[in-house]
């Protein structure tokens, strides 16, 4: 089929209502907004958001509960004192916790918080350490190597 060869069927072109031209037309009086209201009026135009006098939603999403930072950061947290299990000399990093099952997944980084004691000395590798945590670990004669 060419471009020539193609021929108007009936009514491809549809005649645009013609409204508000008098009641024999069958669209005069109201010409279909209805009786009375804010949208039967000329000139009406509603801005975007707008609820009928409603607070908008936009207005109270500041109010409402719950937010979710999707640029936080999260840790898989592990305490001094879980790190005794440990024989000494041993490197603890990340995957070696999530084998025995101390931490649940590998997809965050590693942290060590400074709760309870170690006696074993071991070198310790993870993203972040508490204050608390490098404390213990210099006095029980372990290292601590940040990532």
């Amino acid at each position: 089929m060419l471009e020539h060869d193609i021929q108007k069927t009936e009514r491809t072109r549809k005649t645009r209502k013609r409204v508000g031209r008098g009641d024999s037309s069958g669209n005069g009086s109201m010409a279909g907004r209805g009786m009375k209201g804010q949208k039967s009026r000329s000139g009406f135009s509603l801005r975007p958001g707008f609820e009928g006098g409603q607070l908008p939603l936009i207005k109270g999403l500041p109010m409402k509960r719950g937010f979710n930072n999707i640029f936080k950061t999260q840790y898989s947290i592990v305490n001094v004192c879980d790190l005794n299990m440990f024989p000494d000399g041993s490197d603890v990093t990340s995957k070696t916790l999530f084998e025995i099952g101390l931490i649940s997944t590998l997809k965050h980084q590693l942290k060590v918080l400074g709760n309870g004691e170690i006696t074993v000395k071991i070198t310790v590798h993870a993203n972040k350490f508490t204050k608390s945590a490098l404390e213990k670990l210099e006095k029980a004669g372990s290292t601590a190597k940040e990532l």
